[in-house]
């Protein structure tokens, strides 16, 4: 047996959640990983997974294990990184995931940019707008926009993410503008369908007051609409065309619509009681020994969005928008 290989197989499975995970983002069959796990636990004559077909579970023995493994294996790459040459360096496989839309647009570009400062990291990148779970299927690091649900994951927040009400002047004439955010429900509104997006409904200011993000007043409670309309969809680039042929009301980030807004062809409806900011996110499944390229990535994404284009109202329209897909 491999004893080395046997502990980070069981540093892999833990963090990531299953065998499977493990198994993807180290090449190997399933089979392959639950051997090792069988040598180590037949050497040291302990239980240290409770495995079944549903869930996986460390014991008392199998934790205490974890901890002084994720230790000797974290020295002892350090150990590596300052005897060779150069120093540390970023190395391995990096799995991404973003939501569809703001990743194409806002993500994609990045990879090339890393890959010329971390020459020996590769990278994948899933564009989904599926909430997925990334210790269960072996992501590294994902890139989320909006409120956060409640999880074991750690995040980062690297951005502000206005939303804006908007429709087309066509729209508007037709129909007239809402002066309050429930009025809505006597408008067409463009709603996603998707579960995983906008569960709460759209989010505005309880009160009339300043734009939101504006400085001048402090946060007010929300209030969450739930549009009704003859039109929706589970993908936001639907939503957008829609919105610009004059089909309806959208509630939309400012980077996709700002520099539509700016050109008039959208107008901004409600912006007094426009919500303050939710995120831009990047979560990850853990903070503890955090391999070198992941934390690279998250450096790059914080100075990147640190820039002045992002977390500024109407910053995003120094760009080309591209819709969003949640």
């Amino acid at each position: 047996m491999d004893k080395f290989k046997a502990l980070q197989t069981l540093v892999a499975v833990a963090t990531r959640g299953s065998l499977a995970a493990a198994a993807r983002a180290e090449g190997v069959a399933a089979a392959v990983i639950g051997r090792r796990l069988d040598a180590l636990e037949q050497h040291l004559g302990v239980r240290l997974l409770l495995r079944s077909t549903r869930r996986l579970a460390l014991t008392t023995e199998g934790a205490a294990l974890l901890e002084q493994a994720q230790r000797l294996l974290a020295e002892l790459a350090e150990a590596e990184a300052s005897v060779s040459a150069g120093g540390a360096r970023a190395q391995g496989h990096l799995r991404l995931t973003a939501p569809a839309g703001f990743g194409r647009r806002h993500v994609a570009p990045l990879l090339p940019d890393f890959r010329q400062q971390h020459p020996q990291v590769s990278l994948s990148l899933n564009l989904s707008d599926r909430v997925i779970d990334l210790a269960a299927e072996g992501y590294d690091c994902a890139v989320r926009v909006g409120d956060l649900p409640d999880s074991a994951l750690v995040s980062v927040r690297l951005a502000d993410n206005h939303r804006l009400c908007v429709a087309a002047p066509s729209y508007v004439q037709r129909h007239g503008q809402p002066q309050h955010p429930t009025d809505l429900q006597r408008f067409d509104c463009l709603a996603l369908t998707s579960e995983a997006s906008q569960t709460r409904g759209w989010a505005f200011r309880a009160t009339h007051g300043p734009p939101a993000g504006s400085g001048t007043a402090p946060n007010p409670t929300l209030l969450h609409v739930r549009p009704r309309g003859a039109l929706d969809c589970t993908d936001g680039q639907v939503l957008y065309d829609w919105c610009l042929a004059g089909h309806g009301i959208a509630w939309r980030s400012a980077w996709e619509v700002q520099a539509d807004v700016q050109a008039g062809r959208l107008l901004e409806l409600l912006p007094t009681y426009a919500a303050p900011p939710s995120g831009i996110y990047a979560v990850f499944p853990q903070r503890k020994h955090l391999p070198l390229r992941t934390r690279a990535w998250i450096d790059f994404l914080k100075a990147h969005y640190a820039q002045p284009l992002f977390g500024l109202r109407g910053g995003w329209g120094a760009s080309a928008a591209t819709p969003e897909q949640g």
